[in-house]
């Protein structure tokens, strides 16, 4: 389930990035709702990585505990 959600706030993050930058304003579901700086998208981007990242080491975690001891 993290990794699920830190790929959404990644793509949020940036949306809301690559359209304040390289367009007229920020793409994506945020904007909408929340009038963000550029900074904080870049923010938002490293957020959902770090999601990401924690979401796969605990499935490997897991599926290592899975498997037993003595496992490769």
């Amino acid at each position: 389930m993290r990794g699920f959600l830190g790929f959404i706030i990644m793509m949020q993050g940036a949306m809301g990035f690559i359209g304040q930058t390289f367009s007229d304003g920020a793409w994506g579901v945020l904007p909408h709702f929340f009038d963000l700086p550029t900074a904080c998208y870049l923010l938002l981007f490293a957020a959902g990585v770090a999601l990401l990242a924690w979401g796969e080491v605990d499935r490997k975690r897991e599926q290592k505990r899975e498997a037993g001891p003595g496992a490769p």
